[in-house]
């Protein structure tokens, strides 16, 4: 067709209950033109106005207005389905690109290196101090036996905040899996891409500012320990045999009644009650979470 220009990279945003950041996100991507893209924003039912926000505000975004909360890895999905760049950047909301020439340089990052199916960029903190992004491990890969071995690439996986992959592969593999909702789905992305034999990568040319956790801000943190876990043994399912999970398990039992029975005895001599209080419903969660994992398993 004349005129037609290819898209270099689709850019993707899962926002919920982020209206006062989102615009700030948006904002740092149009400000530098360097490639062609399409930028693609799927709203999960938020109850702040974040869907008309975009609306009104962002005419050249694609909007994809869930009624009801799909879950991070379902709402990337829906946008999938209809990307048409060489390249898809999963973006969060609480992020703004750092310089001018970022996305370009993810791009030729990807070109020069046709062995990495996906990779992270830098990540840093509002105050400019280094983010961790990257892990060389993955949950609970130290009780494993063959089910990791012949992977390529020292890099397990990188932070989904900021990660750009290849569209093909990623289409290849179905997209992110529906059954994580929130948590772990970055993970398990990466270790199905090198299962196919691509590496992952890292790209410090390429630089992103990220708040982090803002979406979940206002949920309680028994809330937000259940759901890391349970994403967490999501992944030991998907990827792990049912004996190393059963020692997964059992390690995480003995530390969670180890924590619990010395955060009771200690609680009452602490300076800082509250921050002992929050580790003790980090444990209880925890422990409460995996036993009921637990018997669901295979006996």
């Amino acid at each position: 067709m004349a005129g037609y220009k290819k898209i270099e990279i689709s850019i993707i945003i899962v926002s919920y209950n982020t209206v006062d950041l989102i615009g700030d996100c948006l904002d740092s991507i149009e400000a530098f033109k360097d490639c062609s893209r399409e930028i693609f924003v799927v709203d999960n039912a938020s109850n702040d106005g974040s869907a008309i926000f975009i609306k009104n505000n962002y005419p050249s975004v694609y909007l994809i207005a869930n009624t009801e909360n799909k879950g991070f890895a379902a709402a990337n999905n829906q946008a999938l389905e209809r990307c048409q760049g060489r390249y898809i950047f999963f973006l969060n909301p609480d992020t703004k690109i750092a310089h001018p020439e970022c996305l370009k340089k993810m791009i030729l990052f990807m070109d020069s290196n046709p062995h990495i199916g996906l990779a992270g960029t830098k990540v840093i903190n509002p105050d400019g101090t280094l983010q961790e992004s990257i892990s060389y491990r993955y949950p609970g890969e130290k009780y494993t036996t063959n089910e990791l071995s012949g992977l390529t690439g020292s890099i397990a996986c990188v932070l989904g905040a900021s990660m750009i992959a290849r569209s093909e592969i990623i289409k290849k593999i179905g997209g992110f899996d529906e059954d994580f909702f929130l948590y772990g789905e970055d993970q398990d992305m990466c270790l199905r891409i090198r299962k196919l034999g691509y590496e992952i990568g890292y790209c410090d040319s390429a630089v992103v500012v990220h708040l982090g956790g803002q979406s979940e801000r206002n949920v309680a943190s028994s809330d937000k320990w259940r759901k890391k876990i349970l994403a967490e043994y999501v992944f030991y399912k998907r990827h792990y045999l049912p004996e190393t999970i059963k020692k997964i398990s059992k390690a995480h039992l003995v530390k969670a009644c180890w924590r619990i029975a010395t955060l009771n005895l200690t609680i009452p001599f602490m300076k800082d009650k509250a921050r002992a209080k929050e580790k003790l419903i980090k444990y209880r969660v925890i422990y409460h979470t995996i036993k009921n994992f637990v018997h669901q398993l295979p006996r």
